[in-house]
């Protein structure tokens, strides 16, 4: 607990939560931006304009596949090991990977290795950040006392609008190159700042030490043999409903921040530094919305507070698309913020709801598996799916209608947990 004695500083526990995860979630957003601005040129010129489009996302969706598969190895050795050590190695594991992305040769130079090496690199960085959430989010709610685990777990969920500040800022720094340079080289810069960025991340994480609560489990030999079989057999209704209650936040936030860069650039005419600029700058509000979510899920409920920015984020898609198609960008930048604030409702409830469903000994793997397989349908899928449905009819509206029926899964589904579950459940299965 965040009180007892020599326990960690709160700013420790936040800088290690925070700092950490912002890192690679900037590694992974700047794969995003690049996929729907110059992957399709560089990895894919054999094809179309569109189909270069769809196959880029592809290799962006192929990181999602690898998000559960490094969620459930991750989360096997964070529940029997621990969380630090995890938290190390997935910073390592995405930092090095996109570092390489950013010296890998193109199509021009090397032929179909460069974009079978880019599908490599993209799963490695995938397998890492399928670990990175649930850790960060443990590390913190496991030092809090049961009345602040939503504050504690919203220091997580911070580093996702700050990494797609950041990597918006290192794309806009390049953006306004002439062309010829930007796709030469000028994108490459980004993702070779992740060198340092690690190194800052590694130096935070190594400092700190697991929870007593985990540590517990650990000194009476209770952690779980296989945790993500212990997960199917005796919490498999939590499991599926948690992973589609992670379904709505990606799927709203990846529309915005990945489809509507190729969207707004090639439909309707808005300049890339132009969308750039919103879309950093509704990370501001997404912040904002997340610590007073966070508040008012320690004094409310995590659920209820979820559930309401579920209702939003049903609501809200239809409406956002009609304000970006009008072509103005202060109507986008509206568009964007309340799309800002649909995502940090469910954000700054997201943590403390889901380390209070699952018992200590699973928990690592059980909130980092639900999480990416809600990211996988919610994130991967989307800017595919939008891609191919605009290129089929021209019109934004079945895009729309498919983030909003992809969040009614989520609001159907966190109906059916139960906050403080687990503490019932927490305890070693008899043999």
């Amino acid at each position: 607990m965040a009180g007892s004695p020599n326990a960690p500083s709160r700013r420790s526990i936040f800088a290690a939560s925070f700092i950490g995860t912002s890192i690679e979630w900037y590694d992974y957003y700047i794969f995003g931006t690049a996929a729907a601005l110059v992957f399709g040129t560089l990895f894919f010129p054999q094809f179309s304009s569109v189909a270069g489009t769809l196959a880029a996302f592809g290799t962006f969706a192929v990181g999602f596949i690898a998000r559960p598969l490094g969620a459930a190895v991750i989360g096997h050795y964070g529940d029997r090991i621990g969380r630090k050590a995890m938290l190390v190695l997935t910073l390592l594991l995405t930092g090095g990977a996109t570092a390489l992305i950013g010296l890998l040769p193109t199509y021009a130079a090397i032929g179909v290795a460069a974009p079978l090496l880019l599908v490599l690199l993209r799963l490695l960085q995938g397998f890492g950040v399928g670990g990175e959430w649930g850790g960060a989010v443990l590390i913190a709610t496991e030092h809090a006392s049961p009345r602040r685990r939503a504050v504690y777990g919203s220091f997580a969920q911070f580093g996702v609008p700050i990494g797609v500040l950041t990597s918006n800022l290192a794309f806009l720094a390049v953006a306004g190159l002439p062309d010829e340079s930007f796709v030469s080289w000028g994108w490459r810069i980004p993702f070779l700042l992740s060198v340092v960025l690690v190194v800052v991340g590694f130096v935070v994480r190594s400092r700190l030490q697991d929870a007593p609560e985990f540590e517990q489990v650990k000194a009476k030999r209770e952690t779980s043999t296989v945790p993500f079989t212990e997960l199917l057999r005796r919490h498999p209704r939590v499991l599926a409903l948690a992973s589609l209650a992670s379904i709505a936040p990606p799927a709203v936030g990846y529309t915005v921040i990945v489809y509507m860069l190729s969207y707004g650039t090639t439909a309707l005419d808005y300049e890339r530094t132009t969308l750039l600029t919103l879309i950093m700058l509704s990370t501001v509000v997404w912040v904002a919305t997340i610590v007073v979510a966070a508040l008012l899920s320690d004094r409310y409920g995590s659920r209820r507070v979820f559930i309401i920015g579920a209702v939003t984020a049903v609501i809200w898609p239809v409406p956002m698309f009609a304000l970006v198609n009008t072509g103005s960008a202060g109507l986008a930048g509206l568009a964007f913020a309340v799309a800002a604030i649909v995502q940090g409702i469910m954000a700054g409830a997201q943590g403390g709801l889901f380390s209070e469903i699952f018992p200590v000994r699973v928990r690592y793997s059980g909130i980092s598996i639900a999480y990416q397989v809600g990211g996988m349908v919610g994130g991967a899928i989307t800017p595919l799916v939008a891609t191919a449905l605009f290129g089929a009819t021209g019109s934004s509206t079945p895009i729309a209608l498919y983030v909003t029926a992809l969040s009614l899964l989520s609001l159907v589904a966190v109906f059916g947990l139960r906050e403080g579950s687990a503490r019932s459940t927490d305890q070693v299965p008899a043999r």
